[in-house]
């Protein structure tokens, strides 16, 4: 029992660091498009992002069954070192992307991390592959659909202010890009903060802590003030990339894609499903820059990009298996 709660410990350090990591490596999605339109100064937008992340991952738990209950086939056959080793992997790939300052999803890094993991400790029965299939649909599906919504929304906006002047849109859109950005702000709460919640629950009920798949109101809070704090510290690196290597954004495209980005995620929310902030936003931002002009999209970067979200599930349940083995051989 005292090694059991040693390791149901870690699994909950981890979990928040996890999401810590993940506040700030996905404050950019919230905030970089109206730090790079200059409608809001990056403290403020930080300030908004961490406060409005808290409220939105206090709205539901959801996305936290998904993860939890939808991955692995029964909480049974998994214990905390296949945990502890699933969120070794997240971190690790998260820590490598953001240093190198390149846009790549924690939802597919917690993912990866926890199918290498449960794979190696459980075996191939181990996973629940139509709940795996279900997430992955959500995930590839979601950016595709962004990108569309996004065109959409872009070519209404261009109809509807057509005979305006571009110094009469860009100083309105500006102001309005502070709702814009409070919404993507709430969305990116409601799902992402979700996950660790859905992995710490996992490791309580596996563990015998609790009777039944609920997450607890204590590790909602943790979690959400734990994504909140890592928001605050902010992602810069990611936010350079975000908010201008992919098309250069005006206060009428950063409004578009950030209105367009906080409903396809908290849709998402609102169906159960976990899906990638970071994708989901520069799908959007590719929409609206594609309505504009296609050409005015910097593909090179959007190819890197979609280069990293491919190779991120590959990688991060290697790195998961390869540290389940060792803990294994630890403890």
């Amino acid at each position: 029992m005292p090694e059991l709660q040693f390791l149901i410990f870690v699994v909950i350090i981890l979990a928040l660091i996890f999401d810590f990591i993940n506040g700030f490596h996905d404050t950019a999605n919230a905030i970089a498009t109206s730090v790079s339109t200059r409608a809001l100064q990056p403290n403020h937008a930080i300030i908004l992002a961490a406060t409005l992340n808290f409220v939105g991952a206090m709205v539901s738990t959801g996305v936290a069954k998904t993860i939890g209950a939808g991955i692995v086939s029964s909480p049974a056959l998994i214990d905390e070192k296949t945990i502890i080793a699933a969120l070794i992997g997240a971190i690790t790939w998260n820590l490598l992307t953001w240093y190198i300052g390149l846009p790549s999803s924690s939802s597919h890094a917690l993912i990866g991390g926890l199918i290498g993991a449960v794979f190696i400790s459980a075996g191939i029965n181990g996973l629940n592959w139509r709940g795996i299939a279900t997430i992955f649909v959500a995930l590839v599906a979601s950016p595709a659909i962004a990108f569309l919504t996004g065109i959409i929304i872009m070519n209404i906006i261009f109809r509807a202010f057509e005979k305006f002047s571009p110094h009469f849109l860009n100083d309105k859109f500006r102001r309005m890009q502070i709702l814009s950005a409070s919404a993507i702000a709430f969305s990116n709460g409601s799902n992402d903060a979700q996950k660790s919640m859905g992995i710490i629950t996992l490791a309580l009920f596996s563990g015998g802590f609790i009777a039944e798949f609920e997450v607890p109101t204590f590790v909602k809070v943790l979690c959400a003030a734990s994504m909140a704090l890592g928001t605050a510290t902010g992602g810069w690196r990611i936010i350079k990339t975000v908010g201008g290597k992919i098309f250069k954004l005006e206060p009428p495209s950063g409004f578009a894609a950030d209105l367009n980005s906080s409903f396809v995620v908290f849709g998402a929310t609102l169906l159960n499903l976990p899906v990638s902030t970071t994708h989901v936003v520069s799908g959007s931002i590719m929409g609206v820059g594609t309505a504009k002009r296609v050409n005015a999209v910097r593909w090179g970067t959007a190819k890197q990009m979609v280069k990293a979200w491919g190779i991120t599930i590959p990688i991060t349940a290697a790195i998961g298996a390869l540290t389940f083995g060792i803990i294994d051989a630890i403890f």
